[in-house]
C-alpha cells in the first residue's frame, strides 16, 4: 500500500502539479474542516432522583440509546441502565439498598483507614498486612 506521501512524491517525479494542486487544496479543506472536539465529559454527575427521573423520561419520550441518554447528562451509561432495568435512585430514601450498599462502603473505607487513591481516582491495590496468602481459602461474599 502506498503512502499519501509516497503519492506525493511521484506525481512530483511525474511532473504533474495541476494534481499535486488538487492534493493540495485539498488538504487545506480538509484542515479548515477538522475541530478539537470537547471531552465527552469532565466528571461524572452526583446521581439523584431527579436525574433519574429525567433518564426514565428520555428513555419513554425519545428513542435515545442508552449511551446517547448518558452523554446527554453527563452521567455513566451503566447507572443510565440501572435506572432503567431497576428502578434505582427514584427515590432519596436512605433505606433504599443503593444507599445502604453506599452507606457499608462508606463505613468499610473508614474502618480500613481509607483508600490510598492513584492517578485517575481509582482505588490502589492494598499491599497485604503480613498475611500469608492460602491458595485453597475460599471467598467469601464480604471479601468482594
Amino acid at each position: 500500500m502506498t503512502t499519501l506521501k509516497e503519492f506525493e512524491d511521484a506525481l512530483r517525479e511525474q511532473g504533474m502539479h495541476m494534481a499535486l494542486a488538487i492534493l493540495q487544496k485539498l488538504r487545506e479543506r480538509e484542515r479548515d474542516k477538522r475541530t478539537v472536539a470537547p471531552a465527552r465529559r469532565i466528571a461524572g454527575r452526583k446521581m439523584t432522583p431527579e436525574l433519574a427521573r429525567r433518564i426514565l423520561e428520555l428513555h419513554a419520550t425519545t428513542e435515545m440509546t442508552q449511551q446517547e441518554i448518558a452523554f446527554e447528562l453527563g452521567v455513566n451509561q451503566g447507572r443510565v441502565n440501572e435506572v432503567i432495568k431497576r428502578g434505582k435512585w427514584l427515590d432519596d430514601n436512605p433505606n433504599s439498598p443503593e444507599a445502604q450498599a453506599r452507606d457499608k462502603a462508606k463505613a468499610r473505607m473508614r474502618a480500613a483507614g481509607g483508600v490510598d487513591r492513584v492517578k485517575g481516582g481509582r482505588a490502589a491495590p492494598r499491599k497485604s498486612q503480613g498475611r500469608k496468602s492460602d491458595p485453597k481459602a475460599q471467598l467469601t461474599l464480604g471479601d468482594l
